[in-house]
Order: structure tokens, then C-alpha cells, then sequence
């Protein structure tokens, strides 16, 4: 017989899902994934508007975007030990609020200069959201269910992107990038006081000081895992491979044969809308058959939107697009639910190490991809994603045979 006031096993206190803790939590994580990732990526619509206005070529511009996610990758390894200290719910609240005010902030910046700054800011403020949230995921949900909840989490971020992708291109025509930012910063306020609103606290977090060598030693210990050291560097190539896609393909589509606006070209990325529906179909899907089975078909799929993206038919483009979108927020769910897996210890992190790679992806191929796109056309920058989606598929297939197969 159990005591009332004895501890109970922690497989019950666990959030399983079907119960009214599991919907807060999803609808929390699903606000927070939306205002992350809507700060985060609502420029890239604006990127040929920046050119436009301050006189900035393709490569010059997208470093509204690389400069946050620039600062995001270092920020991500402290970010996961900070909050093994403060706690997980205060770091994440605190991170997706600073972006909100950063943002609005920047509706009002008078130059150049002064809108990087404030979008380098905004990236070591975003970093405390992404690698936390997988950390209070693989601690707080059943196992059963971390695929669906982190499948929501990231259907929450693609919604995100997609809904300040539309915003920013409409606002842009309608008005200025100025009115656009102002949007999205009022947005990411309200998603930000929902999410603290609703996030259940941590109840199996332990505090823990903060040390610099630990901090070092738990990173070392995760690299020499060799599961979380392939899954690290996959994150690096699919996200600099996605993120590449959709900086410079506005830049296409605004060119002959397309001539679209600024507004065209952000209602072409209501594909992203594949990746909710992505996200937690591919979480449930490899809950019955396995990560290790779903995996690598996510990459396939991405490269096969890749090559779809070089028709003259903008219906091909799109379908492209919307393969590629489909894939990477299939492959990103499957990847970030195996980080959490794998590492036994530090799981913050694990994730941390994680979400490194990843931006240090998206601001080095993002980057990378400009110059590709300014010197051979979309063309040269197909065939630079090309070559590194080989590269993330081949890891996959090695991925698959790691051990132990029950992960």
C-alpha cells in the first residue's frame, strides 16, 4: 500500500497523453514554437525589400537573417545550462518575450546597421526557447508520447513561420517592412503570455549550479556517443540546406519568368503549412515504426523538392517547396525526439549540442548559398543543397544500423 504523502514512481507523474496537463502543455508549446520561429523568420520575405531599400545585394541582405541565427548557435550551449540552474519554464518564458520587445524595438531602428544589432540580439534572446524546450520534453512527457508532443512543438514553429512569412510579404506591400515588424513583434507578445500562462511547471527537474567544466565535460561526453554525434551534424546539413531554399527563392521569384510581389512570393510560403501536418503525422508514424525507419525517407524527400524547385512552372516550384517543407519538418521532429533519446544524462545539453549545429547551419550554408545564388543562379545554389542533402542521406542509412536498435 502507497502513502498519500509518499513519492509517487516517476513513470506516473509522468504527462501522458489524453489528459488535460498533456493539452496545456502542447498548447503552451505550440504558442511558443509560433513566436519563436515567426521572429525568427519573418525577414525572409523582407530579404529583396532590405535590398531594395538600404541598396544591399542578395548575400548583404540575408544577414538579417544570419546574423540572428549566427548568435543563436553559441548561445544555444549556454542556454540549456542556464536553465539547469534558473529552471526550464523561467528561461523559456523570459527568452520568447525578449525576442517579442527586440522585435518592436527593431519597427522603429533608423539604419542598417542598427537592424543587424538588434537582430543579433534577438538571436542570443531566441536560443533560450528551442534547446530547453526538447530538454523539458524528454523530462516531462511519457515516453509514448514525446514524438506527438514534440511533432506539436515543431508543428507550432512551421505555423509560426508560415503566418509571419504571409504577414511580413502582405504588410511589406500594403504598407513598409516597418509596419510588418511591428506586427510580428505585437504577436510574439501575446504568444508569449499564453505560453507562460498555460506551461505546467518542471516536476522532474533538479536544480543543478552552474559550472563551466561540467558544462564542458557533458558536451564532451555527448560527442563521444556516436548516435548523438551523427545527429548533431545532421541537423547542420538539413537545416542550412532548408534555410538556403527559402532565403534566396524569393529573389527567384520576384525575377522573369515568375515577376511575383513581395506579397506573392510570402503566399508562396503558405506551403509551409505541409510542415503542421508533417511534424505529428511523421512523430506518430515513427512511434509505430521506429525513428531509425522514418528518418532517412524524410531526407529523401527533401531532395527530391530540391530538384523539383529548377521547373520554369511555378506549380512545379511550389509542389517543390512543399516537398522540401514536408521532409525537413519530418526529418527536424524525428531528430530532435532522438537527441532526447539518446543522451542518458544533460538531456538539455544534448539538445543544446543539438540546436548548435543546427543554426551554425543556417547561418554558414544560409550565408553560403548567396554567393552560390550571385554567381551561378539558382542553378549553382540546387546543386550546393543537392550535394549536402547527399551527404545528410548517406548519415541517415548509418544511422539506422547504430545501436541500440530499440531507440
Amino acid at each position: 500500500m502507497v502513502l498519500a504523502d509518499e513519492p509517487r514512481p516517476r513513470d506516473e507523474t509522468l504527462v501522458k497523453s489524453g489528459t488535460t496537463a498533456f493539452r496545456n502543455t502542447i498548447l503552451a508549446l505550440f504558442c511558443a514554437g509560433f513566436a519563436t520561429f515567426a521572429l525568427l523568420y519573418y525577414v525572409q520575405p523582407l530579404l529583396p525589400v532590405f535590398s531594395e531599400t538600404f541598396g544591399l545585394g542578395a548575400a548583404q541582405a540575408s544577414l538579417a537573417l544570419s546574423a540572428t541565427t549566427g548568435l543563436m548557435a553559441p548561445a544555444m550551449l549556454v542556454a540549456g545550462a542556464i536553465s539547469e540552474t534558473l529552471g526550464r519554464k523561467p528561461v523559456m518564458v523570459a527568452s520568447v518575450l525578449a525576442s517579442a520587445f527586440l522585435t518592436l524595438a527593431m519597427s522603429f531602428a533608423p539604419t542598417w546597421s542598427a537592424i543587424l544589432v538588434l537582430r543579433a540580439a534577438a538571436g542570443l534572446t531566441i536560443a533560450g526557447l528551442p534547446a530547453v524546450a526538447m530538454a523539458y520534453v524528454a523530462e516531462e512527457i511519457a515516453p509514448t508520447a514525446i514524438g506527438l508532443a514534440m511533432g506539436l512543438y515543431i508543428g507550432g514553429s512551421a505555423l509560426g513561420g508560415m503566418a509571419a512569412r504571409l504577414v511580413a510579404g502582405f504588410l511589406a506591400d500594403l504598407g513598409s517592412w516597418r509596419s510588418a515588424t511591428l506586427a510580428l513583434g505585437a504577436l510574439g507578445v501575446i504568444a508569449g503570455l499564453v505560453f507562460w500562462r498555460n506551461l505546467p511547471p518542471s516536476r522532474h527537474f533538479a536544480k543543478r549550479p552552474f559550472s563551466t567544466r561540467e558544462l564542458a565535460q557533458g558536451f564532451l561526453a555527448h560527442l563521444r556517443e556516436p548516435g548523438l554525434r551523427l545527429l548533431v551534424f545532421e541537423g547542420f546539413l538539413i537545416m542550412g540546406s532548408f534555410v538556403s531554399v527559402y532565403n534566396y527563392i524569393g529573389y527567384r521569384l520576384i525575377a522573369p519568368p515568375f515577376e511575383l510581389t513581395p506579397t506573392g512570393v510570402g503566399l508562396i510560403f503558405s506551403v509551409y503549412l505541409v510542415g503542421i501536418i508533417s511534424s505529428p503525422a511523421t512523430g506518430a508514424v515513427a512511434a509505430r515504426l521506429g525513428l531509425r525507419n522514418v528518418f532517412w525517407v524524410m531526407i529523401a524527400l527533401m531532395s527530391c523538392g530540391v530538384a523539383l524547385t529548377l521547373s520554369s512552372s511555378l506549380f512545379v516550384v511550389m509542389a517543390g517547396i512543399a516537398l522540401l517543407t514536408f521532409g525537413f519538418f519530418g526529418a527536424h521532429s524525428i531528430a530532435s525526439a532522438w537527441v532526447g533519446r539518446r543522451a542518458r544524462s544533460a538531456k538539455a545539453q544534448a539538445a543544446s549540442l543539438y540546436l548548435f549545429l543546427y543554426y551554425v547551419g543556417s547561418s554558414v550554408i544560409g550565408s553560403l548559398g548567396g554567393i552560390f545564388w550571385q554567381r551561378d543562379g539558382w542553378n549553382g545554389l540546387v546543386a550546393l543543397v543537392s550535394l549536402l542533402l547527399c551527404a545528410a542521406f548517406l548519415i541517415a542509412l548509418r544511422l539506422r544500423k547504430l545501436e541500440p536498435l530499440s531507440i
